[in-house]
């Protein structure tokens, strides 16, 4: 029993001390809310952009094989250009009939239209102008693009976060000091989405013209990534 008894004190004891620290840890004060946004930038370093062929033909068997030889000339073309192989990516292959309507009339086959494009990542963004005049030397008539992005983005989203991070923290302190009150600590964080947005920018448009007025001009501009945050902060006297 005196055994026993003990047990149960010092379980009790350690009860009794796991309490006391739940209720340390439960807010005594008045809880706010916040949400900030941080905002960063920076120039893009990879471009893509979607090249193709589209080549017709009485027949669908002619139409491929003329598209095939062509496109055989693009990817070359890419090949030449430095791009690896990892950066080039088939994105569509199609063959489609081409109709003529007449009114009243029977719609008629009057041709066949084989279209094969490939999505390609341009690492050396000042290589890009290039690139593109390449693939069009090459038999590339069909190009979309080009579509901006950061290889690694995390240092900027740290950056993003930092900036969105203080702001809330300003404005905690600018909501306890109109409650006359203070900021006792942080009770919880939650992070939002964020991503990518381009931001032109006209001056650099106007220097890859002024570079070589021959070459097709890029401008890469800034893109901007963005990240909220909510903060609900506890506020005691």
């Amino acid at each position: 029993m005196k055994l026993f008894s003990a047990g149960l004190i010092a379980g009790l004891a350690i009860f009794a001390t796991g309490c006391g620290n739940d209720a340390e840890k439960r807010p005594q004060g008045t809880l706010i809310s916040i949400s900030a946004q941080g905002e960063a930038s920076q120039v893009p370093d990879i471009a893509n952009i979607s090249a193709g062929v589209v080549t017709e033909a009485d027949e669908s068997q002619a139409a491929m094989q003329a598209n095939a030889e062509q496109m055989e000339k693009v990817m070359r073309a890419i090949k030449k250009a430095g791009i690896d192989e990892k950066d080039v990516q088939t994105s569509g292959i199609s063959l489609n009939p081409r109709y003529d309507y007449q009114p009243n009339r029977e719609r008629k086959i009057i041709a066949y239209q084989a279209r094969n494009s490939v999505s390609i990542t341009v690492r050396k963004l000042d290589d890009l102008s290039k690139v593109i005049d390449a693939l069009t030397a090459e038999g590339a008539n069909q190009i979309h693009g080009p579509s901006f992005s950061i290889d690694d983005p995390e240092p900027l989203l740290t950056e993003a976060r930092e900036k969105a991070l203080k702001m809330a923290q300003v404005r905690a302190d600018a909501y306890a000091e109109a409650l006359g009150t203070k900021v006792r600590r942080i009770v919880s964080i939650s992070e939002g989405s964020h991503g990518g947005m381009p931001r032109p920018m006209v001056m650099r448009a106007e220097g890859a013209m002024a570079k070589d007025s021959a070459s097709t001009p890029v401008a890469p501009g800034e893109t901007s990534v963005s990240v909220n945050v909510e903060l609900v902060f506890e506020l005691a006297k």
